[in-house]
């Protein structure tokens, strides 16, 4: 098929949804579409081969930037995409936006809506009633089932299962066969010797960053790995380590896509260490509904996984495949993280068993087999 990709997202860029919008773009062009991506002109635009490194893909669509206000809300931007998407002779309308896929359907194309997180006011809820009231082909696929019951309640709508798909993020399980144990990717990767606890990605609030820096302080002996961050939050958390004497502490600040996963190998534990409030680049707390795309990683890298214990987390993550510790103001949990941590790293065969789980259970979340779900779930609507 013909897909027109509409993203409101600054390509390139380091937020989790301009990656997961280009690994979705990936997956569909892997299943043999033909693919052109809209988004909105706010970045310079950028030769496929950087792009291709930037985010760690092998296959780019066609990108064109289009005109954005920020002051019209986007809304000229859903315009000149959904003309371009007409000359491009799209068969698809496949976007995030909610205000993007009723204008595709009042205008008689077949429409599949990503949602990732809860719409914000009125107007918001709006779009996704007006969106389920419009006649036409159309699927919406959300992350989490915590995230349906989030819509329905901010929508106060009731979505139909006929045309809803609980598709979890994934991973691209080629990158993570083959990895070294946590010993040689610490060799490989110059970093220090002896047993190492890693984190990748960002340090917005609700991430943990609060949580790390005091178990770091606190086990001295234990190294911890810490890959991601922007450039601001990098040097905040360098210049605390450096005033409390902290010296078990790597921050490598940002590193190439393609290089996170040799990254999570050198661990022997990764920390997943969420709070009850988590924002979004958008400042958005997503902590009810969040399905981290780090998670899946994690599990792709085989190692142990200890994590925070939210609910939603749980719809992929259990007991067989993870460690959970309390969420929360990190005074009160600490002494449990801390726990679970020492006996792990005291404990390689349960380490071990717990990263071989994960490693299986996520051989169904690949994004290709994500995107195959979804197109099915399309042309069944058909019939």
């Amino acid at each position: 098929m013909k897909i027109a990709l509409i993203t409101n997202s600054r390509i390139p860029s380091l937020t989790a949804n301009s990656i997961q919008a280009m690994k979705v773009a990936q997956a569909l062009m892997q299943l043999g579409h033909d693919l052109r991506m809209f988004a909105p002109a706010e970045t310079e635009p950028v030769i496929q081969e950087l792009l291709l490194a930037h985010y760690g893909l092998r296959l780019i669509p066609d990108l064109e930037l289009l005109p954005s206000s920020k002051r019209l809300k986007r809304l000229d931007f859903i315009v000149h995409a959904q003309r371009a998407a007409k000359k491009f002779g799209a068969d698809l309308i496949y976007t995030w936006l909610p205000q993007s896929a009723v204008l595709a359907l009042w205008m008689g194309y077949p429409v599949v809506l990503e949602m990732h997180a809860d719409v914000s006011g009125k107007m918001g809820a709006w779009w996704l009633r007006q969106f389920w009231k419009a006649k036409g082909h159309k699927v919406m696929t959300v992350t989490t089932s915590a995230l349906r019951n989030a819509l329905e309640r901010s929508t106060k709508f009731s979505l139909k299962n006929e045309a809803l798909l609980v598709a979890p993020n994934g991973v691209e399980l080629e990158k993570y066969d083959g990895l070294p144990s946590p010993v040689e990717a610490r060799h490989q990767l110059n970093l220090k010797e002896g047993l190492t606890v890693g984190f990748t990605g960002h340090i917005y609030p609700g991430r943990g960053a609060d949580l790390l820096f005091e178990l770091a302080k606190e086990m001295k002996d234990v190294n911890f790995l810490w890959v991601g961050g922007t450039p601001e939050l990098v040097d905040f958390w360098r210049g605390k380590l450096t005033e409390s004497k902290i010296t078990n502490v790597t921050m490598t600040g940002f590193v190439q896509n393609e290089s996170i996963p040799l990254y999570q190998a050198a661990a022997d534990i990764l920390l997943m260490p969420y709070n009850r409030s988590i924002s979004a680049s958008s400042g958005q707390d997503i902590a009810e509904v969040i399905n981290p795309m780090k998670m899946f990683e994690y599990m792709a890298a085989a190692r142990a996984i200890v994590c925070a214990d939210l609910n939603v987390i749980r719809e992929v993550l259990n007991e067989g495949n993870a460690v959970f510790c309390e969420a929360g103001n990190w005074e009160l949990v600490i002494r449990d993280w801390r726990w679970a941590i020492e006996s792990l790293l005291g404990d390689e065969s349960r380490r071990r068993e717990l990263g071989n789980q994960a490693r299986k259970d996520v051989e169904e979340l690949t994004w290709v087999k994500r995107e195959e779900r979804v197109m099915e779930k399309f042309v069944n609507q058909f019939h």
